[in-house]
């Protein structure tokens, strides 16, 4: 777990990760510094946009003229206008149209910029009349140019480019759509002489189609009835009065709706009214035609009287029953020959009968009397029985008599009992009749009033009609200033591209980056093969070459690489050619011919005999090196002629030269030869390495790339040591293995790395610090201070 953790610890280190960019301050500088220009030019010519906004709440049409019948379920709505309706209500087209006319949108007045034009509103200098009806002037596109040289002439010119031509303010200029004419402000005219003026005049119906996506509605809240009304446009002023007409076009839109409502309202109602009130004329004309029919005035109370007449004319026949049975009863007992006592009370009322049967009675029980004192013969008790007879024969007359009377009585009662029937019978219907005419009348009576109720209501409210928004603030600059562009966004997203881009440019580059940069990306690569160091690029003013006492970077990199390399080359037990060290690279262009003549310069400075060899023969770089610098005729004979011609010895190819006052042997490698291979395998090679090492202190020899012929690989046994150049940024990491192959399989001897042309800042050791004794370079902020 630890070793892995240490692992992690080296393949991410963020201080180096950091660094990288760190590095490149400099472009992070200039690129946020262009951003900000970028930034400070796109604001200073882009036309600002200001922000207008009004709030409105919409109000509920419960008490206004169209609900006139609300109370009545056909005519009430289910639910309240929904907020989105309405909303969509304000953004119809047929509003903005006519905002669009109110305002006279569709001419537009602009004063020419270089960059851009200003929009003229309200105060014009000059107003465009047009000749033809406005159907046309609202569907034409149309833009011309004019120019006013005075308060009475101005230049005009269809298109920009196009020869302007000079017009008299009031004249006709025709155009393909009809006539117009220009007629100046006397207010402001002489302030825009000289000034050119663009005059645009759009379709409507393009203008409000473009002005629906701009303006913005929507609510303040989620089930708020509260709105807010904004739109953006680089002139606030009218961007406020576009807002607020259109509010104000939608509360004319809705009075106008609900007055239309009411006078319909209305209408409809006295339509009704006059039609329900034939209906109840006739309905009334239909009571009074069924009591006169029926000769009734009050069917209820006259039931009531017939009812009661019933009753009475019943317990009139029912007494009348009674007397009767009671006189038949009574007639009963007188037929008996017997003399019996007979009730005294039958009598009903009849005074004559009561008054005899009492004296009956008394006589009889006279009789009864004497009877128990003196006999049926006895002249007093014949006396009586006479008397008794007679009254007996009294009473049946009168009994018959009443019995008559009674008899007539309840036959006359019995008639009308059965007229006084059929009229209770007949009641019933004549009710119901009466009930159904009287309900119609009074429907009829209550929609007639009702409909008087509503009529007087949709009367007023149709002279008091309110509008369905209420305004609550009109149109004001929300934010104070223009809303866009919107400087701090557009610096700080300045800031942010310009730091941006060069860190996604670094980002990308080094994600994609194959190529090595410093002694510290090759060690990472191969680690089984030393590093000498690295060699500092040289900039335009820097010397190629080392010179005597030199204390620059480039002379105190290669004294370090001489240094690491004695240290290495000791701890090697090499038992031939110890001195003979080859310089060879992966492939062409990586520094072998500079590398390897200054590497010969910083040994020969230490006082040592060196020999510099060019046995690069395909390619050779030394001679235009060091051209410059010969002391004496150099020999032409080189490498290849020693090769070639067995007559030419070792000294005459080897040329002494005086480079920047330091001494060099340096045997060239000659004319190019037609088969460099076989050339190089000649056995005079050997002879010559044998001779050169033997007489030299150090013999540097500049070889061919390994990777791209066999040049050296065909001589690497002459070589006690290589030094396998890599250059960075162009060296491919890919490449190195190449070198790690080559060291795996012996084919160099003594395989030694060096990192040629590596940027300062990517030192992989002491770049931060740089080298001993040379002028520290101050930072900008140190170069300020006093």
């Amino acid at each position: 777990m630890e070793n892995l953790s240490n692992n992690n610890s080296e393949d991410f280190n963020l201080k180096k990760t950091l660094s990288v960019y760190f590095k490149q301050w400099k472009w992070f500088v200039i690129s946020i510094i262009l951003c900000c220009i970028i930034a400070f030019t796109y604001l200073r010519y882009t036309t600002p946009q200001y922000l207008a906004v009004a709030k409105i709440m919409l109000l509920d049409d419960k008490d206004s003229s169209s609900g006139a019948f609300n109370d009545l379920s056909l005519f009430a709505e289910n639910e309240d206008a929904k907020v989105e309706d309405e909303i969509q209500v304000i953004k119809s087209r047929s509003f903005l149209r006519n905002v669009i006319k109110e305002l006279n949108l569709n001419v537009q007045y602009f004063i020419t910029g270089r960059v851009y034009d200003s929009e003229i509103y309200k105060n014009t200098p000059i107003v465009v009349n047009f000749i033809e009806s406005d159907s046309v002037i609202n569907n034409t596109n149309f833009n011309f140019y004019t120019q006013i040289l005075s308060s009475t002439d101005f230049y005009y010119r269809p298109n920009e480019d196009d020869e302007p031509k000079k017009y008299a303010f009031g004249q006709t200029i025709p155009t393909f759509f009809g006539g117009m004419i220009i007629t100046p402000t006397t207010n402001n005219i002489d302030n825009y002489v000289g000034s050119d003026i663009k005059v645009r005049l759009t379709n409507i119906n393009a203008l409000a189609e473009s002005l629906k996506y701009r303006i913005g509605i929507s609510p303040t809240g989620k089930s708020s009835k509260v709105i807010e009304v904004s739109l953006t446009d680089p002139v606030i002023a009218k961007a406020k009065d576009i807002v607020n007409t259109l509010i104000d076009e939608y509360n004319k839109s809705t009075i106008q709706k609900k007055n239309a409502i009411s006078k319909n309202t209305a209408d409809f109602i006295n339509d009704r009214v006059d039609l329900i009130a034939l209906d109840l004329v006739s309905v009334d004309s239909s009571i009074v035609n069924f009591k006169t029919s029926n000769k009734v005035t009050d069917v209820a109370s006259e039931a009531g009287q017939f009812l009661n007449s019933s009753a009475l004319n019943q317990q009139q026949l029912d007494a009348a029953k009674t007397q009767l049975s009671q006189l038949n009863y009574m007639n009963g007992a007188l037929g008996d020959e017997r003399f019996e006592s007979i009730p005294s009370n039958l009598g009903m009322g009849d005074a004559s009968i009561s008054g005899l049967s009492s004296r009956y009675n008394e006589l009889l029980e006279r009789r009864r009397t004497l009877l128990k004192s003196a006999g049926e013969q006895n002249p007093v008790v014949l006396e009586l029985d006479q008397t008794l007879n007679d009254i007996k024969q009294n009473l049946q007359q009168s009994i018959n008599n009443s019995t008559k009377s009674l008899r007539i009585q309840i036959g006359s009662l019995e008639n009308q009992s059965e007229r006084i029937n059929s009229k209770i019978y007949s009641v019933p219907g004549q009710e119901r009749k009466l009930r159904s005419i009287e309900r119609k009348q009074g429907i009829k009576e209550s929609l007639y009033l009702y409909l008087l109720e509503k009529r007087e209501e949709a009367a007023i409210s149709l002279t008091a009609t309110s509008p369905s928004a209420e305004i609550i603030d009109e149109a004001y600059n929300s934010a104070g200033g223009p809303v866009f562009p919107n400087k701090r966004i557009i610096y700080i997203g300045a800031l942010f591209l310009g730091f941006l881009i060069p860190f996604g440019v670094i980002y990308v580059s080094d994600l994609l980056d194959n190529k090595i940069h410093n002694k510290e990306d090759l060690e990472k690569i191969i680690k089984n093969i030393p590093v000498l160091g690295e060699i500092p690029r040289a900039t335009g003013n820097d010397k190629s070459l080392i010179e005597r006492n030199d204390r620059s970077i480039l002379s105190e990199s290669f004294r370090i690489i001489k240094t690491s390399f004695d240290y290495v080359s000791r701890g090697r037990d090499v038992k031939q050619y110890g001195n003979v060290v080859f310089v060879t690279s992966t492939i062409n262009g990586e520094g072998k011919s500079f590398f390897s003549l200054n590497m010969a310069l910083t040994m020969a400075n230490a006082k040592k005999r060196v020999l510099l060899i060019g046995a690069d023969v395909r390619n050779p770089q030394i001679y235009s090196a060091i051209k410059k610098h010969k002391t004496k005729a150099p020999s032409e004979i080189g490498l290849t002629e020693y090769l070639v011609d067995k007559s030419v010895i070792i000294g005459e190819t080897i040329n002494e030269y005086n480079i920047n006052d330091i001494k060099i042997d340096i045997l060239l490698s000659g004319k190019v030869p037609p088969n460099p291979a076989e050339l190089l395998m000649s056995s005079r090679m050997k002879d010559l390495f044998d001779s050169v090492s033997a007489q030299y202190d150090y013999v540097i020899v500049d070889t061919a790339p390994a990777m791209l012929v066999t040049d050296t690989l065909l001589i690497s046994q002459y070589a006690g040591h290589t030094i396998y150049l890599t250059r960075a940024e162009r060296t491919e990491k890919d490449i190195l293995n190449f070198a790690k192959e080559l060291h795996a399989d012996n084919k160099l001897n003594g395989m030694m790395l060096v990192v040629n042309d590596v940027k300062q800042s990517n030192f992989g050791y002491g770049a931060k610090y740089g080298y001993y004794g040379t002028p520290v370079k101050k930072s900008f902020f140190s170069r300020m201070k006093f």
